[in-house]
């Protein structure tokens, strides 16, 4: 019974190898990918969330393959969000799986997985940081999660280290409640470890565009408003606005 098991998982294993190499044919990879689809466990649907994490050789295989990936586990429905959730926690790119995340998963299923990625993805250094910016940028797009739901956890990622990771948050949070937004990014604008001008520009932006209340910190604001920013942008009585 041990020894069938076992041969069973290097089958499966071995299946998995195969809708995964990245140099081997089209058809070679479908049989296998399909393969995966029929047998549907836990382990054969995770097999098939592998195929986002290489990149074939012809890139209109690629993407139609992936896509395919995407279509089937939407079809297994909630069947898929533990081979989903389990490929997510340690992949690069999550984009694919957040697709099917948001076609199978409900509010409080998409809260949990978005917790769960980020627990292990706190702002900081890291080497890709393609994971986060795939996260942020779906998270705070869904219309499913209320402001307070998208805030408190976006907030800490407009310090973070990575450039392009402080940019998606702070774009994902401009569509939030200027109220509750403004006291972070002015936080944010006016960090000393802050030097880029894009950055600084991109707050002010938001800041303008949802004439986000400046409250007392108006005058920190507009000491700040000097060279290329000064010329764009004033402080007129509690908010930012171009000049």
């Amino acid at each position: 019974m041990v020894f069938g098991l076992f041969s069973k998982d290097k089958a499966l294993q071995r299946t998995i190898e195969k809708a995964t190499n990245k140099l081997a044919q089209q058809p070679d990879r479908w049989g296998a990918l399909e393969k995966l689809r029929e047998e549907g466990t836990d382990d054969a649907l995770y097999g098939l969330c592998k195929r986002w994490g290489v990149t074939s050789m012809k890139g209109v295989e690629d993407e139609q393959e992936k896509t395919w990936v995407v279509d089937v586990l939407v079809e297994k429905g909630p069947l898929s969000l533990t081979a989903i959730t389990r490929y997510m926690k340690t992949a690069d790119q999550i984009a694919f799986p957040l697709r099917v995340l948001e076609r199978i998963a409900n509010h409080d299923q998409q809260l949990a997985a978005v917790d769960q990625i980020l627990t292990h993805e706190p702002p900081g250094y890291v080497r890709m940081p393609d994971k986060r910016i795939d996260l942020l940028k779906w998270f705070t797009e869904q219309k499913g999660m209320s402001d307070d739901e998208v805030i408190t956890r976006v907030i800490p990622y407009v310090a973070d280290f990575d450039e392009n990771s402080r940019f998606t948050a702070i774009e994902g949070l401009s569509t939030k409640d200027p109220a509750k937004i403004a006291p972070p990014l002015i936080d944010a604008l006016l960090r000393p470890e802050e030097e880029s001008g894009r950055i600084k520009r991109t707050i002010l932006e938001v800041l303008e565009r949802t004439k986000a209340p400046l409250g007392a910190r108006a005058p920190q604001v507009a000491a700040i408003l000097s060279g290329p920013l000064g010329e764009a942008f004033r402080v007129d009585g509690q908010t930012v606005r171009k000049k």
